[in-house]
């Protein structure tokens, strides 16, 4: 691993797959919409000890400037869905050949690090997992530099990551995805760790979510959509006075007609997993191949899960949960020991995943501030990652009320 100046690669390197498939859906419904995404920390380590917010600005302006290349457009062009037709459409292509990001303002307010981008949607999408992966890759390189420690974190990541290793071994229906571009120690971890599992754990592991991983070591790109899209969706018709509780369907309505069966995994935890449940028709729950799990308790959200099928006369057994909040080992074991037998089940394993080297992972999102002026609000399952002003916080909790 490299421990000097930070490698950012090429936009996919760090990259997630769905901010391409939310992108193209964006483009083709909301192509103007303008949006602001900024960096939240909800840790307590000081980035700006060790990040120089001049080199960052550098690194992602650099970026922004660059661009995707041929070789990656080419890579996602040549993406096909089960029934052999192309995920991203030619016109979509075209426009990410012909359009930059638009560009990152890094600064610092009251000792804090702040970094914030606005433009149209579509594009500025992207942002999020790069800008999350650099501020990572800046942080924990100044870490390392500053306190000497890279011998030591490459022994202790390379133990824990053979600990891992072990454990998935011995426990061959455990499916993992890669989930950890977001909050990665660095990207040559990322790569080493991901291409370990490929050699190691071929049966556990079904995929990456990260693009240019995806492309190099030929692995499934995994993705399907973020709390972003529903939480745009509800912004927008509240700025124009429509029925915002009626947005989450309209969402639903439109990626299933966009992306069909294959990316029908749905997330439940935008407005509440209350909520959800009773927005999800039954045509839908037939239809859609699973559920997201990101916050809650996991135990109880597949037991209701289990029960919402059955209770609509579906075999749960031919759906799937995606659990994707913050899993380590024990808690992968746990879901998978409970469940089992049960219903389809798959992990979306992230932090704890690429980013276990014996250092305080960072406690970083970087979500949709504000949607043509108007904010935009997130009510998770877990009170401590509700976004959004005070007073829209409140206003959606009676919105979304069940």
């Amino acid at each position: 691993m490299n421990s000097g100046t930070p490698r950012l690669g090429t936009l996919t390197s760090g990259l997630d797959y769905y901010k391409l498939t939310m992108s193209q859906l964006q483009y083709e419904h909301y192509p103007t919409t303008a949006v602001t995404f900024r960096l939240q920390h909800r840790g307590t380590a000081d980035l700006l000890r060790y990040i120089d917010i001049d080199a960052l600005q550098a690194d992602l302006d650099a970026l922004a400037h660059q661009g995707f290349l041929a070789s990656e457009l080419a890579y996602i062009a040549g993406l096909r869905n089960s029934s052999g037709g192309a995920v991203f459409v030619p016109a979509y292509i075209d426009y990410l050949t012909q359009h930059h990001l638009p560009a990152v303002r890094v600064s610092t307010d009251a000792g804090q690090l702040q970094v914030e981008t606005s433009g149209v949607w579509p594009l500025v999408t992207f942002w999020e997992t790069i800008v999350m992966s650099a501020v990572n890759q800046h942080y924990f390189a100044g870490f390392v530099a500053r306190h000497e420690r890279m011998l030591d974190v490459c022994a202790i990541g390379q133990q824990r990551l053979d600990a891992k290793i072990a454990v998935l071994q011995a426990n061959p229906a455990i499916k993992i995805i890669d989930f950890g571009t977001r909050r990665r120690f660095q990207a040559d971890w990322h790569m080493h760790v991901v291409q370990q599992l490929h050699h190691h754990c071929p049966q556990n592991l079904i995929g990456t979510s990260n693009v240019a991983l995806a492309q190099q070591l030929g692995l499934r790109p995994i993705g399907t959509f973020a709390h972003e899209m529903p939480m745009v969706y509800a912004a927008l018709t509240d700025r124009h006075g429509g029925d915002v509780r009626a947005s989450h369907q309209r969402f639903l309505q439109d990626w299933y007609a966009r992306y069909g069966v294959d990316l029908a995994i749905a997330l439940t935890d935008t407005f509440g997993s209350n909520f959800f449940f009773a927005d999800f028709s039954l045509s839908q729950a037939q239809q859609w191949r699973g559920l997201r799990h990101d916050s809650g308790d996991p135990i109880a959200f597949g037991e209701r899960t289990i029960a919402f099928y059955a209770e609509r006369g579906i075999d749960p057994l031919t759906k799937t949960i995606v659990y994707s909040d913050g899993l380590d080992m024990a808690t992968i074991l746990r879901i998978q020991q409970h469940f089992a037998g049960r219903i389809q089940l798959a992990y979306g394993w992230g932090t704890n995943l690429t980013n276990d080297v014996g250092l305080t992972p960072l406690n970083i999102v970087m979500k949709t501030s504000s949607v043509e002026g108007q904010p935009a609000v997130k009510l998770s399952d877990h009170v401590g990652k509700h976004t959004g002003p005070a007073a829209k916080i409140a206003a959606y909790q009676q919105f979304f009320m069940v």
